[in-house]
Parts: C-alpha cells; structure tokens; sequence
C-alpha cells in the first residue's frame, strides 16, 4: 500500500466544511469506479482497515463502500491534489462498485479497450462456432488456444527481426486477441496478469 502520509497532513480539511471529494480508481485498470467524500475520520479508518471508507453526508454516519453487498473497495494507494483538497485513491474492488451491479457508478466506462476486448472475448464462450471466430477456437479446447499464441508469437519475432513495422503491429494486435483467449480459456483473467507485473514493478 502506497500512502504519501506528509500529503496527507496538509490536506485543506477546513476549505469544504471538513470533508473532501475522493475519486475512486480501479489500481489496475485506471478505470474511475466512484466519487465519495471523507472527512478526517474516514480516512483514519480508510487507512487503518484497508478498506475504502467514505461519510455518508444523506445517514450522516461513516461508510465503508461494500458493508452490506460485501464490495468492498480494498486500499492500494492513496494520492492528494496539487491543491491539497481532494483525494485520489487506488484499489482494488471486490464484484462491483455501483449499487446498480456495474463496475462503476459513472455510465458509459468500461475501462480499458483491452478490458472490454476481454470482457467480448469471455462472452464467446459457448456461443455458435460456426459463426464466431473466437466461439470455434474455445470449441477446439486449450491446447488449439495455446498453440495460435506461438504462432503469433513466432510471427511478431519475426516481423521485429524483418524491421516490418507495419506486419509488426498487425501481429502484434493478434498476438494480444489470441493471449486474452488463452487466458480465458484457463478462467484467468488480464487483470492477474497486470496485478504480477504490478507486484514485480514494486
């Protein structure tokens, strides 16, 4: 967990009435899931607990984002703005984090291109082989899955050793599709992925 805790105690409490805006962000994905407002209590519990606490100015109360659905929003980072009056908090959610089951609360983000790609890609699975593409490769089973990756790879190696930078990113953009149905096809996801390379950058 990553928490700049001299930010932290400059922040401008008195500014709004003691509370500041706190922009939820995916830790992975970049994707923003929610906006809420702490005041110095529910950041202490915040970082005391792990889990993202907001006040509740309609219950009047604090609030930890998941307590009754158990979507929780586990604490990875926690960031101040140049102002010193607003927050922005990595983490990582547990399901979703809007009360209506979406991801987030704001309409019309699906976080990266690659996350929606995956999200497609998941979609296909059981679906008419005869008319999709990637339905036909989950129906050959993973060994097919596995071997389309090496031959992409094999592919990309040699389009970067030919200086084809064109041929270079088309098979790069294959090398990436048939990864994500490996993935899926083995019930892993893009975002363990990216948590490994996160937890070797730290």
């Amino acid at each position: 967990m990553r928490v700049d805790k001299q930010n932290l105690n400059s922040l401008d409490w008195a500014k709004m009435d003691n509370l500041v805006p706190c922009v939820v962000q995916h830790v992975l994905t970049g994707e923003v899931l929610m906006l809420g407002y702490m005041n110095d209590k529910a950041l202490e519990k915040t970082l005391e607990s792990g889990q993202v606490t907001f006040y509740s100015r309609s219950k009047e109360r604090l609030w930890t984002k998941g307590e009754s659905s158990g979507h929780v929003l586990e604490l990875e980072e926690v960031h101040t703005d140049c102002d010193s009056d607003a927050l922005l908090i990595k983490a990582t959610p547990n399901g979703p984090t809007c009360h209506l089951g979406t991801q987030s609360c704001f309409a019309d983000t699906s976080g990266s291109f690659l996350h929606h790609l995956e999200g497609v890609i998941n979609s296909r699975k059981g679906a008419d082989a005869g008319e999709s593409y990637t339905a036909s490769l989950f129906q050959k089973g993973i060994k097919r899955c596995a071997q389309k990756v090496g031959e992409e790879g094999v592919e990309v190696a040699l389009a970067a050793a030919t200086n084809d930078k064109d041929e270079l990113l088309n098979e790069s953009a294959d090398l990436l599709y048939h990864l994500l149905v490996v993935l899926s096809a083995s019930d892993l996801s893009m975002n363990e992925v990216l948590k490994v390379l996160k937890q070797r950058h730290n």
